[in-house]
């Protein structure tokens, strides 16, 4: 069976460009629209890896890395965030709130892949 993964964008083009990415490849993919969705989907599902944005209404991204940690059946989960914000700043707050790594758009397909394939 593929392993399942999340993406969560607001973006439909983003999530569109991460899902064919990820379909070549041979992975399942669920989406999201917001953290809020994603949070929603995560209580009651898993999945193997969930790639979110950082800057969404509702729940952003950061925010919904620390939710899903707080998910007993998240605490090990890969979680990338995948965003145009590149500040060390913002990548901190997304270490202290669990992120697994982190991935700046515009993305590159085969660096994307990659680094999932070293967190899976």
């Amino acid at each position: 069976m593929a392993q399942l993964i999340m993406t969560v964008d607001d973006s439909a083009s983003m999530r569109e460009m991460v899902r064919a990415t990820l379909q070549s490849a041979g992975y399942e993919v669920i989406e999201a629209i917001d953290g809020q969705e994603a949070l929603e989907y995560a209580r009651e599902n898993t999945c193997d890896l969930v790639i979110a944005d950082v800057n969404m209404p509702r729940m952003d991204g950061i925010t919904l890395v620390s939710e899903l940690r707080a998910l007993p059946h998240y605490r090990l989960t890969p979680l990338l965030l995948l965003t145009t914000e590149s500040s060390q700043e913002k990548k901190l707050e997304g270490k202290r709130a669990g992120a697994t790594g982190w991935i700046v758009k515009p993305f590159n397909p085969e660096r994307l892949l990659a680094t999932m394939a070293r967190v899976l």
